[in-house]
This record gives structure tokens, sequence and C-alpha cells, in this order.
């Protein structure tokens, strides 16, 4: 019998050779054969989702200042920024992605969504399914694609609220705060990977295929973390590197053992401090500061019977 190997999902799609979440790099993943993209979300001034991973425009555009405090339409509008990486892009948004998606060489895609902290989610999961229902076919064809990935807990409710056909997935590094907010109320858990080198995350993980739950990894370039991912039979590897991973992936369908052999790099877990649980203990609590000083303290929502709302009916 085969081997179920982890699929690849594209990190800000290919996003070590095109420019991070531009329709480049999603096209980029798509055509080295990720079976998914993953990409960040906000709301501009004037209701645009936008696929971006910053709150602000600095550090990857020649654009400046906070995305939710300007207009995406206009003159001076985000439209016209682009991407200091080259090929230079635009800033895509959510409606042009789900464009992308629904291309029909690209209906297989599953596409993660990454909702960042800042948003209002109210007002986020609103439009965002106003754009889904806009496509033909889109119970069938997009819905079931689509992952929330929530950091928050303040998030969960207007999910199952306002997009209750979507999966959701907790997006952390804590463990803990997965198991404290998310489990009764997410499909999956997409994990930092230095999370789920402790023993807190071993346990984690085995925990999670005993709850049928599924497990993703973020960010995963070196070959001596994809094999551990192996290893450990994750169901998702999120890497910028898509081809690399691909490419592994094909030499150990073809030869699984001697892959692993010579793949093998387990000594990366002794060489880098960043592994050890007390500095990740030190992430997980700095992960909640700064989650709460951004979005509110963490409440555990009710578990509530989801029922499909007038919004999603429209």
């Amino acid at each position: 019998m085969a081997r179920k190997l982890p699929e690849c999902w594209g990190h800000r799609g290919a996003s070590a050779a095109f420019p991070e979440n531009t329709l480049a790099s999603f096209e980029g993943a798509a055509r080295d054969g990720a079976e998914g993209i993953e990409s960040d979300v906000h709301v501009s001034l004037d209701g645009v989702i936008m696929m971006f991973h910053d709150p602000a425009l600095g550090r990857t555009t020649d654009g400046h200042g906070l995305i939710r405090e300007q207009n995406y339409h206009g003159e001076q509008g985000m439209e016209h920024v682009r991407t200091k990486k080259e090929p230079k892009q635009p800033i895509p948004t959510f409606n042009q992605t789900v464009g992308l998606l629904m291309k029909p060489d690209n209906k297989h895609l599953k596409f993660n969504l990454d909702v960042k902290v800042y948003n209002d989610p109210v007002r986020l999961f609103t439009i965002m399914h106003e754009v889904i229902a806009s496509q033909p076919n889109w119970e069938t064809d997009l819905a079931p694609r689509i992952l929330l990935g929530l950091w928050h807990p303040k998030f969960l409710n207007p999910a199952k609220d306002l997009l209750p056909y979507c999966r959701r997935a907790h997006i952390g590094m804590s463990p803990d705060i997965a198991r404290k907010y998310f489990w009764d109320q997410c499909d999956g858990f997409s994990m930092n990977f230095g999370a789920l080198v402790t023993v807190e995350g071993k346990q984690f993980i085995k925990d999670c295929k005993a709850g049928n739950k599924e497990v993703m990894v973020w960010t995963v370039n070196k070959k001596e973390e994809m094999m551990e991912c192996v290893r450990w039979e994750v169901n998702a590897i999120l890497t910028d590197v898509t081809k690399t991973w691909l490419d592994l992936r094909k030499e150990l369908a073809a030869d699984y053992d001697g892959t692993l052999q010579k793949e093998s790099g387990w000594l990366y877990a002794w060489l880098s401090p960043r592994y050890y649980s007390p500095f990740q203990w030190y992430l997980w609590r700095l992960e909640q500061q700064m989650l709460e000083r951004h979005g509110g303290p963490f409440d555990k929502p009710e578990v509530t019977t989801e029922t499909t709302p007038a919004v999603a009916e429209a």
C-alpha cells in the first residue's frame, strides 16, 4: 500500500521564486504542482479584501502606511502599489484570487486563508461571503476548498455564523492555546514547525490523529524539516519552496526508505536553540500577548449548533 505523503501548500504562493502573496506567486505554486496555496487577508478602508501579510505596506511594496487606513480604489489607491521584488506585481484582491481559483485548471487547489488578528471579523467575513457567493456553483466548486485559518478565538463564532460552509483551522505556535480555545471548533491545526519539535508538540500531533484533526505545518523550507514532517505523517507542508518539497516527495514515492536514509537530518533539533522547549515556551507566551494586544483578551467561545444564517443564503 502506497504511503500517503503530505500535500504541498504554497506559503504565500511560490514565494521563494515570486513576490509573496501575488497572483504570479499563486500561479507559480499551481504550475509547480502544489495542492494548495496559503495567503493572508486585510481589509482596506473602502471595503476591499487584499491578499497581504503585514498590516502595513512598507516591507514588501513601494507603498506606505496601514492597509486599513487607505482606499484600494482611486487615484491614490493601493491598486497602484507594486511589489519591491521582481517581477513587480500589484497586490491582488480576494475577488481576483477567487477568480484565479475558479479557472478550470485550478479547481483542484485548496485555499488556506490566514485571517490576521487586525481584522474586524464581522466586516471581513461579510465581505468574504459576498465574493464567494457571487461565483457560479460556489457551494460545490469553491466553498469546500476554503480553509479559514484563525489565530484569535474572537473569530470563531463570526466564522461559524457568516461562513458556515468553510472549514476552520487554528493557526498558531502554542499547542496549549490550540487545545484550550480551538480544539472543539476547528477541523485542523496549522502549527509552526518549531512548536511541534517539542515533547508537547509531538504529543499534540498524536492527539490530533486520535481526534481526527488535520495537521498542517509552516513554514517548512529545509529538507531535513520536510523529512521530519513526513515522519510525523502530517497532512500538509506549507513552504515557500514548493518545487523543493514536490521534488523530494517524488523521490520518497519512488524510494521511501532510501530517500529517508539519504535525507535524514535529525541533528537539526539539537543544533539550534530555537527548537528547545524553553525557547518555544517563551514564544508561546509572546504569541498570546501579541494576539491579545491587537485582538482583545482570549475568551473561550461557547460551542453552539451551527445553522446557516440568512446572509449565507443570499
